[in-house]
């Protein structure tokens, strides 16, 4: 389900005739913070201050990223997944995804030049960059389906989410905000009006899988997944990524920036949970769609709220509830305003207090390698001995695979750096985009965003 920490950060281009970051510039948001980034050329006459303003690592970002990929590792080892009424479960179902997709969003921004992203030749270099990161996630994913484990991998639906923001790089966050606030209404009513009458449930709660892509009906039914049906479809996923990519395009190391994340998401969530509870309860929503079903509220509740990526189309008010997955209006807004609530804490905690956070920022510096990590281990147990193990020993095996992956992506990034998925994916994004990167380009070259 990636935020993802994939590639070198964007750097500043410079007389250096290269402009992609060196060796030593392992993650979207700069140089691993353990080995000081080496200047070059280009860099070595700025001023220090705009040197550590640019290449330090926004540890906080590593520090939301690691939690998004715990969230999800509740997701999936929680042993009361399947209870409706488990709170934990509640809690990051969904929501943890989401945090992903805006992460996703933010690092798409980070890569493509962060508050001033450049113009011209620099810019086709970051879109090949992201274009082959697309590529690689996409096959991963396909990998990861073909495992033949219960979770619905999230990677395709990235590769889909990276490859239309690819037109999109230079726009000024603000369009950005307000086309993401706009899908966010239109894209679930629009999901709802084309699953109620023309494309039907078909490939509704399903991620592509590689026998999709070996006949034309399968590549036709794979286009429905991603695009309306599937468990990220989309269009109700595509207000995540523009929403995160206008947040990539801040300043997001200034104080007043990291305020207003937290009190804008603070409102943005209360005002979003506030409106669903006060529309379905007091105001009567789930009474009208008990009324009209035949059936008691309570009924009315549960099948507005279950869902897997898409509303359900039993009745309109299914549109007005947060529920998790739901890929509804508001539970998108919520989702995005939590994020933002999350990121502004967390970044300004990295700063000042990293020490504790260090296990948190390793697992999000390792995002890709622990998520696809913990599949690979639903794999190997197989759900039989899984399920024996969650009635057996309850929380155990969760604890077990936080602690395992807090610890062991420390020691991997104080020794090591860069995991050994997100490694070669940097490697290759770069060498295949090295022949797109413009010379002999100065910092003064850059154009502001349009």
């Amino acid at each position: 389900m990636i935020l993802l920490s994939f590639d070198a950060a964007p750097r500043r281009h410079g007389h250096d005739d290269r402009v992609h970051p060196p060796p030593d510039s392992p993650g979207p948001t700069g140089p691993d913070p353990d080995r000081p980034p080496t200047p070059s050329r280009a860099t070595a006459s700025w001023p220090r201050s705009t040197q550590r303003r640019r290449g330090a690592r926004l540890l906080g970002l590593d520090a939301a990223r690691g939690l998004a990929v715990l969230g999800m590792f509740v997701a999936h080892f929680n042993p009361y997944q399947t209870f409706p009424d488990s709170t934990l479960q509640a809690i990051v179902s969904g929501r943890s995804a989401g945090l992903f997709a805006v992460l996703a969003g933010i690092t798409t921004a980070l890569l493509s030049g962060a508050d001033d992203p450049p113009a011209g030749a620099a810019m086709r270099e970051r879109r090949v960059r992201l274009a082959v990161r697309a590529v690689l996630l996409f096959g991963l994913g396909l990998a990861l389906t073909a495992l033949g484990t219960s979770v619905k991998e999230i990677l395709t639906a990235f590769a889909a989410l990276f490859l239309l923001a690819l037109p999109i790089l230079r726009v000024r966050p603000v369009l950005l905000a307000a086309a993401a606030a706009l899908l966010a209404v239109l894209g679930p009513v629009v999901s709802f009006l084309l699953r109620a009458g023309i494309v039907g449930d078909e490939g509704v709660g399903e991620t592509i899988a590689p026998w999709h892509l070996t006949s034309p009906a399968g590549i036709a039914h794979a286009a429905l997944v991603l695009t309306v049906t599937g468990v990220y479809p989309l269009l109700t996923w595509a207000p995540f990524l523009l929403a995160g990519m206008a947040i990539g395009r801040l300043p997001l190391r200034e104080a007043a920036v990291r305020r207003a994340l937290v009190l804008g998401g603070a409102t943005v969530t209360a005002a979003c949970y506030g409106l669903s509870w006060l529309l379905t309860g007091p105001l009567g929503g789930y009474a009208l769609m008990a009324a009209d079903l035949g059936t008691d509220v309570a009924e009315a509740r549960r099948l507005a709220t279950t869902a897997i990526g898409a509303v359900p189309t039993v009745h309109p008010v299914a549109l007005l509830t947060t529920a998790g997955h739901s890929g509804a209006p508001l539970e998108i807004g919520g989702v995005i305003g939590l994020s933002m609530v999350l990121l502004g804490v967390l970044l300004v905690l990295g700063d000042r207090v990293p020490g504790p956070l260090t296990p948190l920022i390793a697992v999000g510096s390792l995002a890709l390698t622990c998520y696809v990590g913990h599949i690979v281990v639903i794999a190997i147990l197989g759900p039989e001995l899984l399920a024996r193990l969650f009635i057996e020993h309850l929380y155990l095996v969760l604890v077990a695979m936080v602690v395992g992956a807090l610890v062991l992506a420390t020691v991997w990034r104080s020794r090591l750096g860069q995991g050994p998925l997100e490694r070669p994916i940097s490697y290759l994004c770069r060498r295949i985009a090295a022949p797109a990167a413009p010379r002999h380009l100065h910092p003064s070259e850059h154009r502001r965003p349009t």
